[in-house]
């Protein structure tokens, strides 16, 4: 999943615990993580949530507990563990896995980019024809009827394109 998400161009993955020290040295290690904070309350981790976001303006930040809810909302994007974490952080994210699985996250990153850039391409080309076809018709090359019937051709276009963020 990290090497996923590096591909997905994130730009520092940092884990934010109230583990201990060694326990978030090693899991840091282990899933070679860039950075981690440890023995945070809270408040701390919705603290150093708000520094990133200063930093890097968008944040994700996935959790499970009680504990993470706070930074949950207080991330540009909050994604919680559904399976097994609690509700309360379910209820604080934006984003809730219903499995317990963390590789899920790289899916849901390219998934959003894929589906933003398929709405960026559909606004760009459907606002284009349509201002090509408002000249023509301000010409008098278009009659309105003919107009009306391209205008919801692309609609129904620019809906089909719509179809393949999925």
């Amino acid at each position: 999943m990290i090497k996923n998400l590096k591909k997905a161009q994130i730009k520092k993955m940092i884990m934010l615990t109230g583990d201990s020290l060694e326990n978030a040295k090693f899991i840091a290690s282990q899933a070679t993580i860039d950075d981690y904070k440890h023995n945070l309350l809270p408040e701390d981790k919705v603290n150093e949530v708000k520094k990133l976001k200063v930093k890097f303006k968008n944040i994700v930040m996935i959790g499970d507990g009680i504990n993470d809810a706070p930074a949950l909302t207080t991330a540009t994007v909050g994604i919680a563990m559904g399976a097994k974490g609690t509700a309360i952080s379910a209820e604080s994210a934006d984003v809730v896995l219903l499995v317990d699985d963390l590789t899920k996250v790289s899916n849901i990153i390219q998934i959003s980019k894929r589906t933003i850039n398929i709405a960026k391409q559909s606004i760009l080309v459907g606002l284009g024809i349509s201002f090509l076809l408002m000249i023509f018709a301000s010409l008098g090359l278009i009659p309105p009827t003919i107009g009306a019937l391209f205008q919801e051709v692309l609609d129904v276009g620019v809906i089909l394109n719509a179809v393949r963020a999925r």
